[in-house]
């Protein structure tokens, strides 16, 4: 299997041989010792033969890719078997983010395609598939946090999404700062508040899936 976009290899599989692709030497450095090989290598170019690997996948990181189209279709290329990408459908994100971070994600929209759009540069026989996002989930994307607004006060969880680093400072204070006040005041807890009890949400999560 390959891994393309790995980081640091959170998601790979241990049941199977799996070969990774990431372009960031931070982030190769930072996988275990006993995670898979990894290449030094971009997306939209990979160096392997077509028809390479049985299987082929990338967990949120075609918005790194410049452009996302050419990086999907190299993976479809590179790969004989089912290709598997799990990106973001931002247009479905839930209500109080797009509120309150609508900023920073009139930037980031820019950066993923639809979950159509990238079906479509797959090719083959493709599905999206809608994931849920657990009210424990324990990755730090911003849905993460969908039930546990408080979480984006914090400054080390917001340095974990990309979004962040889009705008300016004095803007992510803005927001920071409206949020801050929607909690303590209660406003958020009466307009959102059922989002407490729930287990899991139906949210942006599209995992991307191409028969050959």
């Amino acid at each position: 299997m390959l891994n393309v976009g790995a980081g640091a290899g959170s998601y790979e599989p241990e049941d199977r041989y799996v070969l990774a692709v990431e372009p960031s030497a931070t982030m190769r450095a930072q996988r275990p010792p006993d995670a898979a090989p990894c290449l030094d290598g971009r997306a939209e170019a990979l160096p392997f033969d077509d028809d390479s690997f049985d299987a082929a996948m990338a967990i949120i990181t075609i918005h790194h890719w410049e452009p996302p189209e050419t990086g999907l279709r190299e993976l479809r290329r590179v790969t004989r078997g089912p290709v598997v990408v799990l990106t973001l459908d931002l247009e479905t994100q839930v209500a109080w983010q797009r509120e309150h971070f609508a900023s920073a994600l009139a930037i980031e929209r820019t950066r993923f395609p639809r979950p159509e759009a990238a079906a479509a540069a797959l090719g083959g026989r493709t599905r999206i598939e809608t994931i849920p996002t657990p009210a424990d989930c324990t990755d730090g994307f911003q849905e993460a946090y969908f039930s546990r607004p408080e979480a984006i006060l914090d400054p080390a969880v917001r340095a974990s999404q990309s979004m962040w680093a889009l705008i300016s400072g004095a803007e992510e204070e803005r927001i920071v700062t409206g949020l801050r006040e929607a909690l303590a005041s209660g406003a958020w807890d009466r307009e959102h508040g059922h989002l407490r009890e729930l287990d899991a949400l139906d949210g942006f999560l599209r995992l991307v899936v191409s028969e050959p």
